[in-house]
């Protein structure tokens, strides 16, 4: 981001704090607390740790969601983009699978899985395994026709053509499969803390609707959305080193 954009970012975030401001002037707090109150309670809580553990449950509960519907995702993406067979299978079950919404899904999961943290990552990573399985189907079957050919005329096999041409050329494509979901994680877990939950950022922002304390609730909303950029930067972050170790690579051949 060039230094124009960024200032202009910033003079847009500015204006939306005047706005935010003026609009808490004309209600009650009880509807829109004011942006003072607001970042007051969210410092107070960070320094006396009132939100650690409700950041860290959330934080768990994503992380391992998203490793476990993205390794699946990926595997089964590999499997359907390799042989079209398959993905004639099990396209209609995958799709069934993502008709139905997860938030409807989420008191059969805590049934099943209890109300401790496995039914949140159950949920987590349902949601986060369909764009990871788009993104790498389509990664596998969009390679070019040339470079296979090539891979042919060399008696490359199957494996290797997947693991030497497919996975690599097709890894920019899964990476924004990634993005999705490392997004839709976050959803994934505060759905699963919506339903039924003592900790979480979810649970607390049940909890805060209880209490009518709408200014905790913003606190939460603002550390969501913190969390939310935390994770989209470091996705980010994979993305670059992966370009910069593909082009130093290039380099040296």
């Amino acid at each position: 981001m060039n230094k124009r954009a960024s200032l202009l970012s910033l003079l847009m975030g500015v204006l939306l704090l005047f706005i935010w401001e003026l609009s808490a002037q004309q209600v009650s707090e009880l509807i829109l607390p004011r942006p003072l109150a607001v970042f007051s309670v969210l410092w107070k809580g960070i320094l006396d740790g009132y939100f650690l553990p409700h950041i860290l449950t959330t934080v768990v509960e994503l992380i391992i969601g998203l490793l476990m519907g993205g390794f699946l995702g990926v595997l089964l993406g590999i499997i359907i983009g390799e042989s079209p067979f398959l993905k004639n299978v099990f396209s209609v079950y995958i799709v069934i699978s993502q008709a139905i919404p997860k938030i409807a899904l989420a008191p059969l999961f805590m049934l099943w899985f209890g109300y401790g943290m496995m039914s949140k990552i159950v949920i987590t990573a349902l949601i986060c395994f369909f764009p990871l399985l788009e993104a790498t189907a389509s990664a596998i079957q969009h390679v070019n026709s040339d470079q296979l050919t090539l891979f042919r005329l060399m008696n490359a096999s199957r494996w290797q053509t997947l693991w030497y041409l497919k996975f690599p050329v097709g890894l920019p494509t899964i990476v924004q499969g990634l993005r999705v979901a490392v997004v839709l994680s976050l959803v994934g877990a505060l759905v699963g803390e919506f339903i039924g939950a003592k900790q979480g950022l979810g649970a607390l922002i049940i909890a805060s609707q209880g209490m009518m304390d709408t200014t905790l609730m913003f606190a939460v909303l603002i550390l969501l959305a913190i969390l939310g950029c935390i994770l989209y930067g470091l996705v980010n972050i994979l993305e670059n080193l992966l370009w910069y170790s593909k082009e130093n690579k290039n380099e040296k051949n």
